[in-house]
């Protein structure tokens, strides 16, 4: 069962589409295969929320990280394998009879060309396959794992099907005959075609298990733990933005009993930057991988939207403030019809008048705090709410960011702290920046 996200929080979160490759995808992304690649792709777009999918994940690459396994193929092998077997047109047969003459003055010449790339092709896939069968052989031998176990079996049985049985002699594999080439391509390409797919896509995903848990290794990242009971508890100790330079970490924990967070802080203090690391926790949590936190324990959540980079629509004709009253009531609607959500919101309705924004954001936090199932953070800059909120809901935290005055210059610890900060500085950074300075320079 997956995990409901949409393209706003991807694109919050920044999962994708970086060109420079500064997104979470890319932190990642170390498989050396294309096909790999693919399917790491696909368990971003799709984590996951059944607590058996997820553990499962969690030991293997647990179990690649504790063994240290190296992927022990390169990327070039698989391409030249895929481009081999798509070759199925039957005229690209080899035959025994065309070992004749002409065929071996145009390979003395270097002129057989189509030849070549079969007898590459079939190189190529038994090296791919010899190497394999050992790989498996000691993952097999070390392995305390069922869920990597259930993998292995399933190699194992397309390694031992009976047109491989050649793979068990010491034959030699590399710099074959012509007619040896011609046998082997008749088995490979035109007999068990489908089973050589089938352990290409299986050696896909050992890519990506290597790759992750490599990941972690390098980066001591640690694995979330679910929680088995039934309260809705989130408690992540250590959790770092992991697309930030030196990023500080933060502890963060939210129960049935302090389901909302209001977070209060000044500009440039940290606010959006808190609300991200928290979101992508959960989200990598909810992909079984490894995630930048000392640890955490969770319980598996449906879904969840954020709300932290949201553009207007003009083409449409859609304000900001507009497309905000969109989101929300997405978001509402959603939240109304099921339990467990994470809801993340940047300062709601900064796209109208303060009078506006106040009211409304004390009247949709407070029918917010009311689905006590879902799990909110809600940042503004307007104080003046949380006193409302205090006044109204028993259930809702109260946080901030605070800054540290240097006479006249504001540093930040990004070091979160419970209560609501009255700090603004806009002016004193304008001041700082001698805008005015330079406008009344006649």
């Amino acid at each position: 069962m997956a995990f409901k996200v949409d393209n706003q929080t991807i694109s919050d979160l920044k999962i994708f589409g970086s060109k420079t490759g500064n997104d979470i995808f890319s932190i990642y992304n170390r498989t050396k295969t294309r096909g790999g690649g693919k399917i790491l792709k696909d368990m971003f777009l799709y984590p996951r929320s059944r607590k058996e999918e997820i553990e499962n994940r969690v030991n293997i690459i647990k179990y690649f990280k504790k063994n240290k396994i190296k992927f022990p193929f390169s990327g070039s092998l698989f391409d030249t394998i895929e481009e081999y077997l798509s070759k199925t047109d039957p005229r690209t047969r080899l035959t025994a009879h065309a070992d004749d003459l002409k065929r071996k003055f145009n390979h003395a010449i270097g002129s057989d060309f189509e030849y070549q790339l079969i007898n590459t092709g079939v190189e190529s896939t038994l090296e791919f396959l010899s190497v394999l069968k050992r790989f498996v052989s000691e993952l097999a031998e070390n392995s305390s794992s069922t869920e990597i176990n259930k993998d292995i079996q399933c190699i194992k049985e397309v390694l031992d099907i009976p047109d491989l049985a050649f793979l068990n002699k010491n034959e030699k594999l590399s710099k074959l005959s012509y007619a040896k080439t011609v046998e082997y391509d008749q088995i490979l390409r035109f007999t068990i075609a489908k089973d050589i797919t089938k352990l290409l896509f299986y050696t896909y995903d050992l890519d990506v298990y290597c790759a992750v848990a490599k990941v972690a290794q390098e980066n001591n990242f640690a694995f979330a733990e679910i929680n088995d009971g039934g309260s809705n508890h989130i408690e992540i100790k250590g959790v770092y933005h992991p697309l930030v330079e030196n990023a500080i970490p933060n502890d963060i924990t939210i129960d049935e009993n302090s389901n909302m967070i209001f977070l209060t802080g000044a500009n440039m203090a940290g606010k959006s930057t808190f609300m991200k690391t928290f979101s992508i926790a959960i989200y990598i949590a909810h992909m079984g991988f490894p995630l930048p936190a000392k640890e955490m324990r969770f319980r598996i959540q449906n879904g969840m939207f954020t709300t932290i980079n949201l553009a207007d629509n003009l083409s449409m004709g859609f304000s900001h403030f507009y497309a905000e009253v969109s989101r929300v009531k997405k978001v509402a609607d959603n939240v109304n019809r099921n339990d467990h959500l994470i809801v993340v919101f940047d300062e709601l309705f900064r796209g109208t008048n303060v009078k506006d924004a106040h009211e409304a954001t004390v009247a949709v936090m407070d029918a917010f705090a009311n689905k006590k199932g879902c799990t909110f953070i809600i940042s503004t800059h307007i104080i003046e709410a949380g006193e409302d909120l205090k006044k109204l809901k028993d259930n809702i935290k109260f946080l901030y960011l605070p800054t540290v005055m240097n006479g006249q210059v504001p540093k930040y610890t990004y070091k979160v702290k419970e209560g609501i900060t009255s700090d603004r500085h806009g002016m004193i950074i304008i001041q700082n920046e001698k805008i005015l300075d330079i406008l009344n320079n006649n």
